[in-house]
């Protein structure tokens, strides 16, 4: 029988019906052994002919892929075959309540009912010429044919069911794989805005400050190698170093190995930034622990800012504050430079890289859930202030 088995319902439905069809079949073989008449011979002959085709039809659909005009084909020999077994024995009357399912399944829902009906017809008249005309004769097959009719069109909702329900599976199946990839790609974005934010604020300022620091090797005086500069060159240079190894090693940063926040800010303070012309007050608790991805970020937000500061600002000192009042932190960096336009700067962000270190610390604090604000204007300095809410403080 041309079927494709969706669920385990379906595999015991046709299951069921090729053992009741062979047994239909057996026993109007067995009758006929049994009761042998002068048309025995040839009604066992019938029987296994029609037996034969119908195991045709189980295995039809696996060759041809269920080509409807053969499908039905196969059908009309399989009705013939049985309508002259029922001319020979009333027996054969039986093997109709399996074909109802046949008619509804090979011809659909309207074309399969009214196969049915006159399938059913067929097989009262058979009883009734064979055995005389009773009420059994006549009521029996027409409740067999609603009963198959009602199992039939079941049968029929289900596969529909079952075919929806794969397509939905499918569906979902691409579905969550575009979502994986999506999800992919905005890892893979995010993980370059991290690096980018990570090497702006510390390899491409310790690199400024090696070019800084050459500079003012080359404007010393003749009568002064300027290995002060060189040297001071060459230790921001390793630092810078020991950061690009931290990142392939994905470290904790360096400034903060076995220091507070507050340590190294100050060590930067008098190793790099003091170097540079900036005097650097920084008012931390060194007793206040963080948790480490925190005092992290903090750190590069710092490094970034006061990279600018000594960039653009023209300023001689700058104070990095950080306050933890219960559970609540801010960190603050003010200078006295000549100060900016924060309009003009963050409409410019887009267009120039020296942008990107507000752009940076601005992505930092949202990835930590606080406020960012910057208070500057021309002649009076910047306050760059960070607000967060802190759950873990030692």
């Amino acid at each position: 029988m041309a079927h494709s088995a969706l669920t385990p319902v379906f595999v015991g439905l046709r299951t069921g019906l090729h053992v009741l069809f062979v047994a239909l079949a057996g026993l109007v073989i067995a009758r006929e052994i049994l009761l042998p008449s002068d048309a025995s011979a040839t009604v066992v002959v019938v029987a296994i002919a029609l037996g034969s085709t119908y195991s045709l039809g189980a295995v039809l659909p696996r060759i041809t892929r269920a080509q409807r005009p053969l499908r039905v084909s196969w059908l009309t020999a399989l009705t013939a075959e049985w309508v002259l077994l029922l001319w020979l024995s009333p027996d054969a009357a039986y093997l109709v309540f399996p074909l109802f399912f046949l008619y509804l399944h090979v011809l659909g829902r309207w074309w399969g009912s009214a196969a049915l009906l006159v399938s059913t017809i067929v097989a009262i008249c058979a009883l009734g010429l064979h055995s005389g005309w009773t009420v059994g004769g006549v009521i029996g097959p027409f409740i067999g044919a609603a009963v198959a009719l009602l199992i039939g069109l079941g049968y029929q909702a289900l596969a529909r069911e079952a075919e929806q329900r794969e397509t939905l599976v499918r569906e979902l199946i691409i579905t969550q794989r575009r979502l994986a990839a999506t999800e992919h790609e905005s890892g893979v974005i995010a993980e370059r805005a991290r690096l980018a934010r990570e090497i702006h604020d510390t390899l491409a300022q310790g690199l400024s400050s090696i070019q800084m620091l050459l500079h003012a090797a080359e404007r010393a005086d003749r009568g002064r190698p300027g290995i002060e500069h060189i040297q001071l060159a060459r230790t921001t240079a390793a630092a810078n170093l020991a950061e690009a190894r931290r990142f392939i090693s994905e470290l904790a940063p360096p400034q903060l190995d076995d220091q507070t926040l507050g340590g190294a800010l100050r060590r930067l303070a008098r190793t790099q930034w003091a170097t540079q012309g900036l005097d650097v007050h920084v008012r931390a608790s060194d007793t206040t622990t963080l948790p480490m991805h925190l005092q992290t970020a903090l750190l590069r937000i710092a490094q970034g800012a006061i990279a600018n500061v000594i960039q653009h600002a023209r300023a001689t000192t700058a104070t990095i504050t950080m306050v933890v009042d219960e559970n609540r932190l801010r960190f603050t960096i003010a200078d006295d430079g000549i100060g900016f336009d924060t309009l003009r700067s963050s409409k410019s962000a887009t267009e120039k890289s020296d942008s990107f270190g507000l752009q940076a610390t601005s992505e930092r604090v949202q990835q930590l859930g606080g406020a960012l604000t910057i208070d500057s204007a021309f002649g009076r300095g910047t306050i760059l202030t960070v607000d967060l809410r802190v759950t873990e403080i030692a």
